[in-house]
């Protein structure tokens, strides 16, 4: 099964005007509408399997749908490595009036806090949603989760691996 824009939920709207601003490129909306999809579906997920881990659900979804924001400075790095747009993603959100605390995780989706559930749920969407597995993300995840539910770490383990084998990956736009 494909992933095609009809089947991905809206974005968040204050990310639409966002975005309507800063006018990037089509290839970059439609990676940050999958990605905040990949986020939807996995705070759903979350929520459900792991009650006790606190996470702001909003902040992951606005960090998902906003967190390669950057390459709209940084066009080559839509199709290549590259870091500067980390950086210029933060600056970009928090020029625009984005408070700093939502407009991290354009700086930290690639280098985040294992402590931080947030950064680690916009961080695992944005590998999941194309199938790349981060063994030291998904430990620090299952760390947390298996914390929060007192389920051996496993058992956590194969339940997130379980849930990641269920994302469409069959979209190849980066």
């Amino acid at each position: 099964m494909r992933v095609t824009s009809a089947k991905l939920r809206p974005l968040p709207a204050e990310v639409a005007v966002l975005l309507d601003q800063l006018t990037p490129c089509p290839r970059l909306v439609e990676h940050l509408r999958i990605v905040h999809d990949v986020a939807y579906r996995l705070c759903d997920w979350v929520a459900a399997n792991h009650p006790g881990l606190a996470f702001d659900r909003d902040a992951v979804l606005f960090g998902a749908a906003t967190h390669d924001i950057g390459k709209t400075l940084h066009p080559a790095e839509l199709a290549g490595p590259g870091s500067c747009h980390e950086q210029a993603g933060y600056d970009l959100l928090t020029a625009q009036g984005v408070p700093p605390a939502r407009a991290r995780f354009a700086r930290t989706h690639a280098a985040w806090d294992p402590n931080d559930p947030d950064e680690l749920l916009v961080s695992l969407a944005d590998k999941a949603w194309k199938g790349k597995r981060v063994a030291e993300l998904e430990q620090a995840l299952v760390t947390l989760l298996a914390t929060a539910s007192g389920r051996p770490e496993w058992e956590t383990f194969q339940a997130l691996d379980d849930f990641l084998t269920t994302i469409d990956t069959d979209t190849p736009l980066f």
